[in-house]
C-alpha cells in the first residue's frame, strides 16, 4: 500500500510516516515562557512550532489573524490510571473573542469555532507523538462540533484540548471551548486525524 514512497525525504527515522511534517524541522514560533505544565520545554515549543507553521501558516492563509492571536498556557502528559497507566497530553489555550470573529448577529462565528477546534484540538496529538516517537501530525478526515452558547466580543475563550488515541493511522483527540471567566461552555468537539498517503500529496 505504501511501496511508492519516493516522494518520502530518507532522513525518516523511526516510524515510516515520520516525515511528512516533522516538528523538530520548523522554526522557533511562539513564546513559551509562559506556558505552564509538565511537558518539556523542547515539546512546548514544537507544539508551538507546528502550531503556527503549519496550523496559522503565512499571512495570507485563511485565518491568519485569529489563529496568530492564540496562546497556549498549558501543556501536560499524564498516565490515566483508570486507562490502564496509557498516556494522555492536555494542551490548554486562550484567545479573546475580536470583531473579526464575529457573525451578523455579533456572536463568535461557528466557522471561526470549527478553525480553532481544527487547529488547537490538533495539538494535544503533536505532543504525545514527541514523548512517544510517533508522528502525531496528520490532516483531518472528520469533526464533530456541537455549539452550546455564544460568546459575544471579549469574551476570553479557553480551549481545552486532550489526545483520545494515536498510534494507528487515524488519530483521535477531544476539545472543550470554555469562557474562561464563566466557565459556561461554548462548543465541545471530538477530531479525527490521519496521516496522509504520500503518493496523494
Amino acid at each position: 500500500m505504501h511501496s511508492h514512497t519516493h516522494h518520502v525525504p530518507s532522513s525518516n527515522s523511526g516510524s515510516n510516516r515520520k516525515a511528512w511534517i516533522d516538528p523538530a524541522s520548523l522554526p522557533n514560533q511562539g513564546d513559551i515562557s509562559s506556558v505552564s505544565g509538565n511537558a518539556p520545554d523542547y515539546v512546548k515549543q514544537l507544539n508551538y512550532n507546528t502550531y503556527y507553521s503549519y496550523g496559522v501558516g503565512g499571512e495570507d492563509s485563511f485565518g491568519h489573524k485569529v489563529g496568530k492571536e492564540v496562546k497556549f498556557v498549558d501543556v501536560n502528559i499524564n498516565r490515566k490510571l483508570d486507562r490502564q497507566e496509557r498516556l494522555e497530553a492536555t494542551t490548554v489555550a486562550e484567545v479573546v473573542v475580536n470583531k473579526y470573529m464575529l457573525n451578523g448577529a455579533g456572536m463568535l462565528h461557528g466557522g471561526c469555532i470549527a478553525y480553532l477546534i481544527d487547529n488547537c484540538c490538533s495539538t494535544p496529538l503533536v505532543v504525545l507523538g514527541l514523548v512517544q516517537n510517533i508522528n502525531g501530525v496528520g490532516v483531518t478526515q472528520a469533526m464533530n462540533v456541537l455549539f452550546h452558547s455564544p460568546a459575544p466580543l471579549g469574551t476570553c475563550l479557553q480551549i481545552r484540548s486532550t489526545s483520545v488515541s494515536l498510534g494507528g493511522r487515524i488519530m483521535t483527540s477531544r476539545c472543550e471551548i470554555l469562557d474562561k471567566h464563566t466557565g459556561r461552555t461554548v462548543a465541545s468537539a471530538f477530531l479525527n486525524k490521519m496521516q496522509p498517503n504520500p503518493t496523494k500529496l
